[in-house]
């Protein structure tokens, strides 16, 4: 994991912290993270991706590490998000590009493929599918199945409460989300059953050690991300599911048409949350190829990295050759 140039782009209002690593004529692909992680958790993809010929860039999306954080939730709607992305493009001059993305990744890859077909020639998306615009944003839904009971998105709303909980220890919940979504504890382990009352670490423990996957460096990195100013940023993307939404009427008839690939854990409890979601997902992808991982939680780019890493090459040499 050396010989990475680090640039620090003002762009799109905020100062955005990017890693980069390839050769500058190779073609660009950007690797998108999810939460509670940073650029770093695309460590094991380094190595294939650069052999298969590519330069990678690792943004410190919106909120993270580096880049800036500001501390108004409506500052994180994915539009605004994905402009980062976008102004990064125009900054450096790339009018081709593939995307990489996991967890809170995911949805920014899938709006940038539909709002920059001609610039986004290939996108993968880890652990959250793409299925349409909804009929209401997922937050109204949720309050009306989770009355009495407890749902860590809802959870997240209330500016403050979950910073609370999360900031107090960010060892421990950086630990415990580690373990508590991976395939070491039973499917939908996360998704337990809780009070309405009860907060996020509730009924939840960290592992003794370090899961093998994520090695003493790379969780030191993650904890870094986090450690000067905790999580509120990170919380603050899931304070716009209803903003989204409303953004989102002017894609609501658009289909990602790029060549897409499709990656999730077999043991991800986010593949029951959106169960209805990925039953819509070729319709609105139809260019679709998708693979269940085996084995595998929700951290699948590192937990089953070969694995990970075959799809990867093998898709990108098919529709975005280096």
């Amino acid at each position: 994991m050396q010989g990475f140039d680090h640039q620090l782009l003002e762009v799109n209002g905020i100062t955005l912290s990017v890693y980069h690593c390839g050769p500058a004529s190779a073609k660009p692909l950007w690797l998108l993270h999810g939460f509670p992680e940073c650029w770093y958790s695309w460590r094991h993809q380094v190595a294939p991706l650069l052999a298969a010929g590519y330069q990678l860039f690792m943004p410190e999306m919106r909120g993270y590490g580096q880049t800036s954080a500001p501390r108004e939730p409506e500052a994180y709607d994915l539009f605004t998000i994905g402009d980062d992305i976008r102004a990064a493009w125009d900054a450096l001059g790339q009018q081709q590009v593939a995307l990489i993305a996991h967890d809170w990744g995911a949805p920014v890859a899938w709006q940038l493929a539909l709002r920059e077909p001609a610039r986004v020639q290939a996108v993968v998306g880890m652990a959250v599918p793409y299925g349409g615009r909804p009929k209401q944003p997922a937050t109204t839904i949720m309050r009306k199945l989770y009355a009495e009971r407890f749902n860590y998105i809802l959870y997240f709303q209330d500016v403050g409460a979950a910073e609370a909980d999360m900031d107090t220890d960010i060892d421990r919940t950086l630990r415990v989300m580690l373990h508590s979504l991976s395939a070491a504890v039973p499917q939908d382990f996360f998704l337990q059953e809780k009070p309405a009352s009860a907060r996020l670490l509730d009924g939840l423990q960290a592992a003794s050690e370090l899961p093998a996957w994520c090695e003493p460096e790379a969780f030191a990195r993650y904890r870094a991300t986090f450690a000067e100013r905790g999580f509120y940023g990170a919380l603050n993307w899931y304070r716009n599911f209803e903003r989204n939404w409303a953004q989102s009427e002017v894609l609501a008839e658009v289909k990602v048409e790029q060549p897409a690939l499709f990656l999730l854990g077999d043991k991800d409890p986010v593949g029951t949350l959106e169960a209805y979601t990925l039953q819509q997902m070729p319709h609105w992808v139809p260019r679709l190829e998708q693979h269940v991982i085996a084995d595998c939680g929700h951290w699948l780019q590192s937990e089953q990295a070969d694995t990970v890493n075959s799809y990867l090459v093998d898709f990108l040499a098919r529709h975005y050759p280096a």
